[in-house]
């Protein structure tokens, strides 16, 4: 018997002796995974992801850090970044192939944007505002006093924030002949140029809103691209509270859409799957578990807490249930227009009753009562 570097034992052939293949804070914040129900069965690949196990992209404003389809590979449809700007740092000029939909966490910023009429967007958000800018459309962020944290989705599993398109790495790559000729600069005025991209970098605190408005002959974009979210009043129901910003409240956002689900403690998002679009979420606070029916005779539970991002492909029957013991928030994403979601009771008491009663071995009673409204928050 010989001794391993780490002071645990092996025995002649290489196999470990006294040690056990075990993360214990990973356990324990995984129970579903270790333990899991007796209605788990089959082979369902992974569909929760911490964000506190993404890279960090260090800068010297802010950072940044991404799940993607190479971290988490079923997410196809949607990509999210978590993204912290310091106090006047910017998040330079850009635009996107995909379009940009935004959470503030805390914090506060201005955002720009400059549609292809010419055509202005300035205006100040905080936390709780979203923003949404339509894929091309070059924008920029500013940080006010106290910095922004926020969130990130695009519509594209597969989209890194790493391939934006930025105004100092374009300038960087077109012959300095060719930029004097397009803007009439001379070669002197063009010395400091930046020679590489500038990503996040810091800056002054941005000036009242009124002295940074600029005239455009234009005008103003014709749908705003912010939203105040959680000025919206929420739909509640016994166990907690739904809200829901798509593009029948928010116009601009035509390929993101947003719930803002709220569970107390013991209470769980109904059994109900998404006809229009797979589902991303992104925790806010508390600790749950979700179950997902993926297909036929397979299914898996999954653990939920602060700052994990998880996943549910179209159509796949899911419930999302409180097991702490504080308010469990987090948010619905698609990449959609408008919010739908298929309620399990709903349909089937819209249905015949003895259709119900006999495909479930239930009293036909039970099916009668069941209410024919939509109540997406449960607490029995």
């Amino acid at each position: 018997m010989r001794r391993s570097p780490d002071g645990s034992s092996s025995n002649g052939d290489g196999s470990m002796i006294g040690t056990l293949p075990r993360n214990p804070a990973i356990d324990k914040t995984h129970p579903d995974l270790v333990n899991p129900p007796s209605t788990d069965h089959g082979l369902v690949p992974n569909m929760v992801f911490p964000f506190s196990l993404a890279h960090t992209r260090q800068e010297s404003g802010g950072w940044t850090r991404e799940i993607t389809n190479r971290l988490l590979p079923i997410a196809h449809d949607l990509a999210i970044v978590n993204m912290k700007l310091n106090p006047g740092a910017y998040r330079e000029l850009h635009w996107h192939v995909q379009s940009e939909w935004a959470f503030i966490l805390k914090g506060s910023a201005r955002i720009a944007a400059v549609d292809q009429e010419g055509r202005n967007f300035l205006e100040d958000v905080k936390e709780g505002d979203l923003w949404y800018f339509p894929a091309g459309i070059p924008h920029h962020i500013q940080a006010f006093e106290e910095g922004i944290e926020f969130l990130l989705v695009f519509d594209d599993g597969c989209y890194s924030e790493d391939a934006t398109f930025q105004v100092s790495d374009f300038f960087a790559h077109v012959p300095k002949e060719v930029i004097a000729k397009n803007f009439g600069w001379t070669m002197d005025q063009m010395r400091n140029m930046p020679d590489h991209e500038k990503y996040i970098f810091p800056g002054e605190i941005p000036p009242p809103l009124a002295e940074d408005r600029v005239f455009s002959p234009t005008g103003d974009v014709p749908r705003t691209f912010k939203h105040q979210f959680l000025a919206q009043t929420p739909e509640r129901f016994e166990g907690g509270s739904v809200r829901i910003a798509d593009s029948t409240n928010f116009a601009a956002a035509t390929t993101t859409t947003v719930a803002m689900v709220e569970l107390e403690p013991g209470a769980m998002r109904e059994l109900h799957w998404h006809p229009n679009g797979a589902e991303m979420q992104y925790v806010l606070k508390g600790y749950g578990r979700m179950g997902v029916l993926a297909n036929p005779a397979t299914a898996r539970t999954f653990n939920l807490e602060t700052g994990d991002v998880g996943y549910v492909p179209i159509s796949m029957g899911h419930y999302v249930e409180n097991i702490g013991n504080e308010p469990f928030v987090y948010l619905e994403l698609f990449r959609s227009a408008k919010f739908e979601d298929m309620s399990l009771m709903q349909w089937l008491a819209n249905v015949p009753p003895e259709v119900v009663a006999t495909t479930l071995n239930m009293p036909r009673e039970l099916i009668e009562v069941m209410p024919k409204e939509k109540h997406p928050v449960q607490r029995h």
